[in-house]
């Protein structure tokens, strides 16, 4: 019996944590996705940069699609997250796959989607990295 109540406690002690740590992560990326969706300015990606709205030729698409990129970003965590539930030693792997992944296509789909929405000569400058 001891055991038994032992086994739940262990699995309460990993269980809460790892939902405290997880499910604010996923929202906060899910939150990125909905506020680039929606932003009317063009939508940066890098720390300290800035895309002037004259670089872009559809600003409406171009935010849809960082939106896009960082909603399907978050879907790493959220899955991780649920599988959690049941066994979190296999979501911890997961996600740091996920994250060893996921940041490189990160970075290729943001390269993807400057260089698809840039007007004309910043075309070239390389993906819209601070100088």
């Amino acid at each position: 019996m001891k055991t038994r109540r032992r086994m739940k406690d262990s699995y309460m002690d990993t269980i809460i944590p790892w939902l405290l740590i997880m499910a604010p992560c996923s929202a906060l990326l899910t939150g990125i996705g909905i506020f680039a969706w929606r932003r009317k300015q063009p939508m940066w990606f890098w720390s300290g940069s800035t895309v002037k709205e004259e670089e872009i030729s559809d600003v409406r698409a171009y935010n849809r699609a960082n939106g896009i990129m960082w909603i399907a970003f978050s879907l790493i965590f959220w899955i991780c997250t649920a599988i959690g539930i049941w066994n979190t030693k296999a979501a911890g792997i997961m996600m740091m796959a996920g994250c060893a992944a996921g940041i490189p296509l990160l970075i290729a789909a943001y390269r993807k989607i400057y260089r698809k929405y840039t007007k004309g000569e910043k075309r070239k400058a390389g993906g819209g990295r601070p100088a």
